[in-house]
């Protein structure tokens, strides 16, 4: 029997598990509480420039055409695609490295700047494209609904690569600080240090340099269009400027309803793909599944402080992703993990799509996004968000060998109390719950409530875990256990 089905929120999962749950022949409906789809994946448009607010990187192509391909379509259905060379340039202190859209080259990079280096690189990144493939074969399609699902005779072979962890790993193949940087970052897609990643999660390298970085015409986006297009030619009706008050349980414990705008909404069935800690506070104490204390003892991914710059010119040596790996990672990373602080000497990075797109700026500009990952929770205020954009713009302008304060036309910023005030974002994260070894898999929060019937959740705070790619895959794994357990 096909079902009424509400979902709440509009982001990556959400719009996803809208996707399948309308294939299925489900009547679903989705309550956005701002102007525009797409979560934390939005788009500031100003004087002829363009941004996108939230994720700026397409990693994982594969995930995506996999997406697509379960409703007969392709992405280029829908978005242009560009694989992008260089994929991203890392500045240090006094240099510089390109990274290119294939292994060859970059193992020439290696080689380079330490003799040597090439061959341990081949055999991490095989070891990385095996983990690679148990991981989307045997891995990230699973609910965690039970650890029995990560036992297949491909991952028990494996359990030395969740004892020990990504930095220890790069540290046995590498001496070279540069390199070790280069081969760790991946991982901070995550949302933690790479010493607190699990080895396993090297599939992330062969993310980076085996599938390459790319990017749709217009923006991240665009997937977000392409998404809700999709989502309408299947019969979903998307109502955006509706926030949910409440999520209504009856005697039952089912959930059967919202409260939108002060109304009610009958539903037979309830996915929110809020902040999951929002989502939980939407219900009354008695139905909610984690006390404050659990989300407190948890490790979030940072948040962030995000910088959208206008520029009356085209700017210099830079590319279309460009990492500022030019102070102490380790201490940053201290300052956001081990003792929560605004970073003394902050890295950050900056994005220019229209150093590829010339539909993002204006004829003779440049369009600049400028991020510095936070610890969660900090203070906020106008006054340290200005600080920090002096900060990174001497850093900019040093690295880079040029003067673009004074070509600034506009500048708009995006820090802790937007994420909590926009997204209802628990302690203003930007990217979720990391995925340390004790939040993995089945010891994330769950997919399907074990307290209300025919309540789920789907996002970057349960499985499979942060980033774009998963959580097009936890829209389709929720969609998957309320066919299971609801319909």
């Amino acid at each position: 029997m096909n079902k009424k089905i509400a979902i709440i929120g509009s982001g990556f999962s959400s719009l996803s598990a809208a996707c399948y749950l309308a294939k299925e022949g489900n009547m679903v409906t989705i309550y956005e509480k701002n102007e525009t789809v797409g979560g934390r994946a939005r788009r500031l448009e100003k004087d002829g420039f363009t941004f996108d607010i939230g994720p700026s990187w397409y990693w994982m192509p594969d995930i995506f055409e996999r997406f697509f391909a379960d409703f007969d379509k392709k992405p280029s259905d829908y978005y242009q695609l560009d694989k992008l060379n260089p994929g991203y340039t890392v500045y240090f202190e006094n240099d510089k490295i390109n990274i290119a859209d294939n292994l060859d080259e970059i193992k020439s990079t290696f080689e380079d700047i330490e003799p040597g280096s090439s061959q341990p690189l081949q055999e991490f990144m095989d070891k990385a494209s095996e983990n690679y493939d148990i991981a989307i074969k045997n891995l990230v399609y699973r609910p965690g609904e039970s650890p029995l699902e990560l036992v297949t005779p491909q991952t028990v072979k494996k359990l030395g690569a969740f004892v020990g962890n990504v930095s220890k790993d790069v540290r046995k193949k590498f001496k070279n600080p540069k390199l070790i940087s280069i081969l760790e970052f991946p991982v901070l897609f995550l949302g933690a240090t790479p010493s607190n990643t699990p080895s396993f999660y090297n599939f992330m390298n062969h993310a980076d340099f085996g599938l390459g970085t790319w990017h749709p015409k217009g923006g991240m986006y665009e997937v977000i269009l392409a998404m809700k297009k999709l989502a309408e030619e299947l019969g979903v009706v998307i109502k955006t400027n509706a926030p949910v008050q409440k999520i209504l349980v009856n005697e039952d414990n089912h959930a059967y309803g919202l409260m939108v705008n002060d109304q009610k909404h009958l539903f037979d069935t309830i996915v929110s793909g809020a902040d999951y800690h929002h989502s939980e506070t939407l219900l009354e104490p008695q139905y909610r599944q984690y006390s404050e204390s659990y989300w407190d003892k948890k490790t979030f991914a940072p948040s962030s402080l995000i910088f959208y710059v206008g520029f009356d010119k085209k700017l210099k040596n830079i590319e279309h992703h460009n990492l500022f790996f030019d102070t102490d990672f380790t201490k940053h990373a201290n300052e956001i993990y081990e003792q929560p602080q605004w970073p003394e000497e902050p890295l950050f990075y900056a994005n220019f799509t229209s150093v590829t797109d010339e539909s993002t700026a204006p004829d003779g500009c440049e369009n600049g996004f400028f991020l510095i990952p936070l610890a969660p929770n900090l203070e906020d205020t106008p006054a340290l968000r200005e600080q920090y954009f002096d900060i990174i713009m001497d850093r900019f302008e040093k690295r880079t060998n040029q003067n673009v304060k004074n070509s600034i036309i506009f500048k708009e910023s995006f820090c802790v109390n937007d994420f909590k005030e926009q997204y209802n974002s628990y302690k203003g994260n930007a990217y979720g719950m990391a995925n340390t070894l004790l939040q993995t898999a089945f010891l994330r929060p769950n997919l399907r409530s074990k307290k209300v019937k025919d309540l789920f959740f789907t996002g970057q705070l349960t499985v499979p875990g942060p980033g774009v790619p998963p959580s097009l895959i936890s829209g389709k794994l929720t969609a998957q256990l309320v066919k299971k357990y609801s319909l």
